[in-house]
């Protein structure tokens, strides 16, 4: 539960704070004790020290929740027109200086997406490996640091 996006590694900001904001929604919204509430919130502020982010990121993002679940139910903020119906397109996010770009297509009919540069799925593909029988012991090297993991997978 303690593995998240680092706050220093090239992801959109948005990647970074999804996990808090999926602890911190259901931490709000779920019926519990206030002691597992508060173990709670103590759990996402250790996440938030470990993966480099300051208290106050994660403070906000609480405050930001409860007033969203405190809000009375006519004054939701409105959804998008059904109108205005957006296409969505990728970009790669190389860092904050791709924001500046996509904010160019603000006043278009287009969505911006961001993807990393850095997927788990390049991290892991091996080029060239065709192994018809996944079971055995298998070794695993990150492309970017070079280190290795080992593991073992039992065919069923």
């Amino acid at each position: 539960m303690d593995i998240i996006i680092h706050r220093t590694s090239n992801h959109p900001y948005d990647h970074k704070l999804a996990a808090f904001k999926y602890y911190i929604n259901r931490m709000v919204t779920l019926p519990i004790t206030e002691q597992a509430s508060k173990q709670e919130w103590e759990k996402i502020i250790a996440m938030a020290h470990n993966s480099g982010f300051p208290e106050q990121t994660v403070q906000k993002l609480r405050k930001k929740q409860r007033n969203k679940r405190d809000r009375p139910m006519g004054t939701q903020q409105p959804q998008q027109s059904q109108q205005c119906k957006k296409r969505c397109i990728n970009f790669t996010y190389y860092g904050p200086a791709i924001r500046k770009v996509t904010n160019l297509f603000r006043q278009t009919n287009l969505q911006i997406a961001f993807r990393p540069t850095n997927t788990i799925y390049q991290q892991l593909s091996q080029k060239g490996t065709t192994n018809n029988n996944p079971s055995g012991i298998y070794q695993l090297k990150c492309n970017t640091c070079k280190e290795v993991y080992v593991g073992q997978t039992v065919d069923r």
